[in-house]
C-alpha cells in the first residue's frame, strides 16, 4: 500500500501543548504560511544545473524514470533527450521547498495543488516568484484517508465534530471539498492541528485515539490500524473500538491534484526549457505506464522501482512499497493535463479547484482568497508530438453495471442504501410531471455533475418515489387487496421511470456542456410508496397531514455511496 510523507515543519510553526496528559500529542498552531516564511529573501535563480524537487509520492516515480533512474540526469534519458540537465533533490517539507524557491536554488515547486496555494499569498508579493503552474503530473487514488469514530454515518455528521488534520500538508483542501459537499463549512468543525502526517507522536494517528478527538484525516496505512485492517476498530493493538473509513482518496479521486509550478521570471527567461521538462514529465509517464502494464515486468520496471525505492524510501530493498506508492496515483498524462489546464468545461480543472481552494482557505484565514494561480498557456498539440497515447481517451466504465444493479437491489431489499452514504440531496417534481429539463434543474443538475466528477470511485443512485394519495384513497374505499398491489407495482413502475428520465437528463446536461460522465457510476431505484416523507402506519405510508407533506413526497433523491468495500463493483483505471 502506497502513502505519502509529509513531515514536520518543526520550528517553523508555534506549538502549543494539548492539556489533555502527557502522552497525547502536541497540536501547533497554523497562521499563514506567509507569515511564518515572511522574512525569506528573494534570490535570482542559480545557474547550471537545475535543481527539481521530489516529494515522496507515486506521481515523481515518473519523474525519476524519466531523469535515468538517478538524482541527475542521465545520457539517454528523457530529459537527456529534451537537452535538461536535472537534480532531483527529494523535499517532503514544503517550507523548505518554498525556501528553496524564493532564494532561488530551484526554480520549482512541487505539491498538490492545495499546498502550493497556501503558498501563494507570500510568493505573489514579488513578481519573481509569483507560481505558475505549468504540469499536472496525478490525482491522488486511494492514499489519503478519512477515518471516523462510531456516530459518524455520513460526512454531514461531521458537524460539530473535532477533526485531526496536519497543518500545511496534502489533505487541508481535502477537508474543506469535504465539508462543502456536505452543506458545511470550516467554522462547523473543531480542527485539531498537528505538525506531522505519519512517524511520530504529533500526528493525526495518534490524536485521533485521544477521546476528545472524533475523526482524522491519514495516510491510508495509518487507517488500516487505527481500523484494524480497514474495517471496524477493535481496540486492540494502536486501533480504536468502533473507528472504520469513511471516505478514501480511491473514492474522492479528483480533489487532491499534484502539480509542478514554476517562477515567473524563470518561465520568461528559459520558456524552451520548462516547456522541454515538462515534455519529459509526459515522456517519463508513458513509459513508466508502459513498464507497469507489461506482462511479465522485466529487468527495465525492476531498475526502475529500485531507484525510486532509493531516492524515495531510502532503500532499494523498498522496491514494493516503491510499486505500492504508483497503485495510490492516478497519473492524468497529456490528456489529463489537456483537461485540466485548457477545458473550460472539465469541472475538476485548475481554474476551478484554484477558485474553490482560495475561497476554502480565505474562510479558515489560511490565505486572502486573492492569490489566483496562473498556468503556462502550453500549446499542448505541439507537446504532443513523440507522445505514443496522447489523445486517447479513458476506459469507457469504471464500474460493473450487473454487480451495481445487484448490490442496490440488495440494499434496497435489506434497507441499507443510506449505509455508505457520503452526500445526498432531492429535487421535487409537480403531479403527473414526467420531464425533467436542465432548465428546470439546472442547479440541482450541476451539483450532481460536480460530485460525480470529483468522487469517480463512488457510486450515485437515483432514486424516484412516488404520492401515495391514490394508494390510501383506494384503501379507505376498501378496494380488495389485488387493486391495491396493483396501485403498489403502478407507483414503483412510475417512481423508476422518473428516476430514469433524471439520470438520462442529467448525461444529456453534461454532455452539453462538454463533461463526459461515466454512466456506469449512475443507478437508478424506483422506490413507489414504500418510503413517503410522511412516514409510515404500520406497513402503509401515513397520510399527509398537509400540503407541504403531500408534494414532499413526489420527489427523486441523488445518493452518493461508497462502494470501496464492494470489490466486485469498481474497477480502478
Amino acid at each position: 500500500m502506497g502513502f505519502r510523507w509529509w513531515p514536520a515543519l518543526m520550528g517553523l510553526i508555534l506549538a502549543s501543548a494539548q492539556p489533555a496528559f502527557a502522552a497525547a500529542p502536541k497540536t501547533v498552531e497554523s497562521p499563514p504560511l506567509s507569515s511564518v516564511l515572511a522574512k525569506t529573501a528573494v534570490g535570482e535563480v542559480a545557474a547550471g544545473t537545475t535543481q527539481v524537487p521530489l516529494i515522496t509520492w507515486g506521481g515523481d516515480i515518473a519523474t525519476i524514470l524519466a531523469n535515468g533512474n538517478a538524482t541527475r540526469t542521465v545520457a539517454g534519458s528523457a530529459f537527456a533527450a529534451e537537452g535538461l540537465d536535472l537534480n532531483l533533490v527529494r523535499e517532503d517539507v514544503f517550507a523548505k521547498q518554498v525556501d528553496a524557491y524564493m532564494t532561488g536554488r530551484s526554480p520549482y515547486l512541487r505539491g498538490t495543488l492545495g499546498m502550493i496555494n497556501m503558498a501563494a499569498d507570500l510568493l505573489n508579493k514579488d513578481p519573481r516568484t509569483r507560481p505558475v503552474v505549468i504540469y499536472q503530473m496525478t490525482w491522488s487514488a486511494g492514499g489519503d484517508t478519512l477515518v471516523v469514530k462510531q456516530g459518524i454515518g455520513s460526512a454531514r455528521d461531521l458537524k460539530g465534530k473535532t477533526i485531526a488534520l496536519q497543518a500545511y500538508g496534502p489533505h487541508v483542501d481535502y477537508l474543506t471539498k469535504i465539508l462543502g459537499d456536505a452543506g458545511l463549512s470550516p467554522s462547523d468543525v473543531k480542527i485539531r492541528w498537528l505538525a506531522d502526517l505519519t512517524g511520530t507522536d504529533d500526528t493525526p494517528m495518534r490524536a485521533f485515539q485521544q477521546k476528545d478527538v472524533d475523526a482524522a484525516f491519514v495516510i491510508t496505512p495509518d487507517a488500516l490500524v487505527l481500523t484494524s485492517g480497514g474495517t471496524v476498530g477493535s481496540g486492540a493493538e494502536d486501533s480504536v473500538k468502533g473507528a472504520r473509513i469513511l471516505l478514501s482518496t480511491k473514492t474522492a479521486n479528483k480533489i487532491i491534484a499534484d502539480v509542478y509550478a514554476v517562477r515567473s521570471d524563470y518561465l520568461a527567461k528559459n520558456r524552451k526549457a520548462v516547456e522541454s521538462f515538462v515534455h519529459g514529465l509526459m515522456a517519463g509517464e508513458e513509459k513508466l505506464r508502459a513498464l507497469m502494464a507489461a506482462k511479465p515486468r522485466g529487468p527495465e520496471f525492476k531498475a526502475a522501482m529500485a531507484a525510486s525505492a532509493k531516492i524515495l524510501l531510502d532503500s532499494e530493498q523498498a522496491a514494493g512499497d516503491a510499486e505500492g506508492l504508483y497503485g495510490d496515483a492516478e497519473f492524468v498524462g497529456h490528456r489529463g493535463n489537456v483537461e485540466f489546464f485548457a477545458t473550460p468545461g472539465y469541472p475538476r480543472n485548475l481554474d476551478k479547484l484554484d477558485a474553490e481552494i482560495q475561497a476554502a482557505f480565505s474562510s479558515m484565514g489560511l490565505a486572502s482568497g486573492s492569490a489566483r494561480l496562473a498556468a503556462a498557456g502550453w500549446d499542448y498539440a505541439k507537446l504532443a508530438q513523440g507522445l505514443s497515447s496522447a489523445g486517447k481517451t479513458a476506459e469507457a466504465t469504471r464500474f460493473d453495471e450487473n454487480q451495481v444493479a445487484a448490490v442496490v437491489t440488495r440494499k434496497q431489499q435489506q434497507g441499507t442504501l443510506a449505509d455508505g452514504e457520503l452526500f445526498s440531496f432531492e429535487i421535487f417534481f409537480q403531479p403527473n410531471q414526467n420531464g425533467f429539463s436542465a432548465d428546470l434543474y439546472q442547479e440541482a443538475f450541476a451539483k450532481v455533475v460536480d460530485l460525480a466528477s470529483t468522487y469517480g470511485g463512488a457510486l450515485i443512485t437515483v432514486e424516484g418515489h412516488s404520492d401515495p394519495m391514490a394508494y390510501l384513497r383506494d384503501k379507505k374505499a376498501g378496494k380488495p387487496d389485488v387493486v391495491l398491489g396493483q396501485i403498489k407495482q403502478a407507483a414503483k413502475n412510475l417512481s423508476l421511470s422518473r428516476a430514469v428520465a433524471v439520470r438520462d437528463s442529467v448525461l444529456a446536461y453534461a454532455q452539453a456542456k462538454g463533461v463526459s460522465l461515466d454512466a456506469s457510476q449512475f443507478a437508478v431505484v424506483g422506490h413507489g410508496i414504500a418510503n413517503p416523507k410522511s412516514g409510515l402506519c404500520g406497513s402503509d405510508p401515513c397520510a399527509p397531514k398537509n400540503e407541504r407533506e403531500w408534494r414532499d413526497n413526489m420527489r427523486v433523491q441523488f445518493r452518493i455511496i461508497q462502494v470501496e468495500a464492494e470489490s466486485s463493483v469498481f474497477k480502478p483505471l
